[in-house]
């Protein structure tokens, strides 16, 4: 077969292959986890009258959970990602149909839950959503005072924080979507991806830190309140002024359920609030803070939901009332059950091993670092 001036040829094997259908979707995902969690997420998203939607809502109703949000439509079909993995879990490949998200769920749309929008502790966006998406709900929710987190997806996509960036609170890029992120918000493309080969692979986590740390700053100087940066089986960057990552929500102006009240309780026995800012000194030169959080041990499954699974879990630990820190911690927990999951989001978290030694153990080995001044075109605030 020809394409253009150039031969394509096309060789087929027999492989033994195991195909699998999924509920998936980066928002949808997070908003699952959280609700495994004991919160009540309200989804603003669109599907049709096809398999694929048919599926999503049938499983979004079955956990209980309002549809109110979620707009369905002849003329739509629904999102779907075709990932193949290797015989490690690992992503080999990935064709993803998202055009829907961005062609039907209007600014419009998403005016009609403003009133939901104010009286969320937070308001999670991913870049799916169109230009306009996303400046639209940013604006409701700077109106309401609702923080917001900007999960970037893809490191194209990522890119789309450009025309939103003064409106995010938090925000959980990889590091390639750091990277990307960093060149948007800066002039000319000044930062390079970190590049997978066997030295980077052993680099110790404070050269990592000190290679990710430009990019890390240009989002904290753009106006980005606390960047969660994950880096795999490295674990996860927590970075924020520290004066910011002190605060917490307020979880006494909403209804909890039980399981995130035991959550809120179990974690501040164990690991109480803000133990490591007040451990510290801080200056004028010094107000920002990293903290490293390794990764725990698993038996990986698969590792496509990790990400969302720390995202989710964080939020929802932070909304029950947990400190950045704490929720982290959290988060690391939960994407340690997906990586050990089948799923992209585990049918379940018991909170034994969410809660307890799981997550003392590894805040205790936690690395911190202050910086501030680190390059003369970066100055301090």
């Amino acid at each position: 077969m020809k394409a253009g001036d150039s031969e394509i040829i096309c060789y087929t094997w027999d492989l033994l292959l195991q195909v699998l259908y999924m509920l998936g979707g980066v928002g949808r995902n997070v908003a699952e986890c959280m609700s495994k969690l004991g919160e009540k997420p309200f989804m603003i998203s669109v599907v049709g009258y096809d398999l694929a939607g048919s599926f999503l809502l049938e499983s979004w109703k079955y956990a209980g959970l309002s549809d109110e949000g979620i707009q369905r439509k002849q003329d739509i079909d629904t999102g779907v990602v075709c990932n193949v993995f290797d015989g490690k879990g690992e992503l080999a490949a990935g064709i993803a149909s998202a055009e829907a998200i961005e062609k039907f769920l209007t600014p419009q749309w998403i005016g009609n839950f403003k009133s939901k929008i104010c009286s969320a502790p937070m308001l999670m966006l991913d870049a799916n959503l169109s230009d306009s998406a996303l400046l639209a709900s940013c604006q409701l929710a700077v109106e309401c005072r609702t923080p917001v987190w900007f999960e970037p997806v893809s490191v194209t996509k990522s890119k789309r924080i450009a025309s939103i960036v003064r409106h995010v609170t938090f925000t959980s890029p990889n590091e390639d979507e750091l990277i990307a992120m960093a060149n948007v918000l800066s002039p000319g493309d000044k930062f390079s991806p970190i590049p997978r080969d066997n030295d980077t692979a052993n680099l110790s986590i404070g050269s990592l830190f000190q290679m990710l740390k430009p990019a890390i700053w240009v989002l904290l100087h753009s106006g980005v309140r606390i960047v969660v940066a994950t880096l795999g089986s490295h674990g996860v960057f927590l970075c924020f002024e520290a004066t910011y990552g002190a605060k917490r929500h307020d979880h006494t102006r909403k209804a909890s359920s039980s399981f995130s009240t035991k959550l809120y309780d179990s974690i501040n026995l164990c690991c109480v609030s803000n133990s490591i800012l007040s451990s510290r000194k801080t200056n004028r030169r010094s107000s920002y803070i990293a903290i490293h959080f390794p990764a725990l041990p698993a038996s990986v499954a698969r590792l496509t939901g990790a990400g969302d699974c720390l995202v989710g879990a964080t939020i929802a630990s932070y909304c029950a009332g947990l400190d950045i820190m704490q929720s982290v911690a959290v988060g690391i927990a939960a994407a340690k059950g997906a990586v050990e999951s089948e799923l992209n989001v585990p049918a379940d978290y018991e909170l034994t091993k969410i809660s307890g030694t799981i997550v003392c153990s590894f805040l205790s080995l936690m690395f911190c670092f202050r910086f501030c001044c680190f390059a003369h075109d970066f100055p301090c605030r």
